[in-house]
């Protein structure tokens, strides 16, 4: 298989509300993760950080501009790979340890990292065989309603677990922006982690549908709008018979 350069291996693309969302296009969308930017007047915020196969700060200048704060939705290691760049780490309590131990196994990137993930390879010395996530200890634990202030926005922590037990979703409530992780995207949700709980995810969708919500940005596929946070959850629900 082809592999691709570390210069092609980033994309970027500027959306509204000083929003900027970085994927890794190589990969194939149901294993490819969304790491979101968001400018900040102090500092900026990065949610997820992508698989770390490729430097995330030599390769997207964007993520070195300003102090930056980066959170890990969850510790899967599609989204906690390149937290090691970043010197101001934040994660929930509940998952701390895997982030500072990531284990191939704890972090799913064994058996989930296979060449079958990709369209293209990633540039060398890339082995699926020997991929692990680089050890990152946490800088700060998040909890629920702890705040994320960068000057002129503020996020809001929502522990959101069920995928995980340490998931968490970010809400700027001035805007009605939510990052919302894992728990609901627009695709196939993953429901079945050795680590998930039915009844917290059950919960958890719950709480989310409650919120005031205008746009949502996703841990994987596309963002959308408030309606379509609504549809998705109640769909969900009715599957679940709730």
């Amino acid at each position: 298989m082809q592999r691709a350069t570390p210069e092609t291996w980033y994309r970027v693309q500027r959306l509204a509300d000083g929003v900027t969302l970085i994927d890794e296009p190589f990969i194939k969308p149901y294993w490819r993760c969304n790491v979101w930017h968001v400018r900040g007047r102090d500092r900026d915020l990065l949610v997820d950080s992508g698989m770390g196969v490729v430097s995330l700060r030599e390769q997207v200048p964007l993520v070195s501009e300003k102090p930056l704060l980066a959170v890990a939705s969850h510790s899967h290691y599609d989204h906690i790979g390149g937290h090691h760049e970043f010197p101001q780490r934040l994660i929930h309590a509940a998952e701390a340890p895997l982030l500072a131990d990531p284990d191939r196994k704890a972090v799913l990137a064994d058996p989930s990292v296979t060449d079958a993930i990709f369209e293209r390879l990633p540039p060398l010395p890339f082995s699926a065989a020997t991929y692990g996530v680089k050890a990152a200890p946490a800088t700060r634990l998040l909890a629920e309603g702890d705040v994320l202030d960068l000057g002129d926005r503020a996020f809001e922590v929502l522990h959101t677990p069920g995928h995980s037990p340490g998931g968490i979703a970010l809400f700027e409530r001035a805007s009605g922006i939510l990052f919302s992780g894992d728990i609901v995207y627009d695709g196939p949700l993953s429901e079945d982690c050795y680590h998930s709980d039915a009844a917290d995810y059950l919960a958890s969708m719950r709480r989310l549908l409650a919120l005031p919500v205008t746009v949502v940005h996703g841990g994987h596929f596309p963002s959308y709008g408030g309606a379509r946070h609504r549809q998705l959850i109640e769909d969900w629900l009715r599957t679940k018979g709730a």
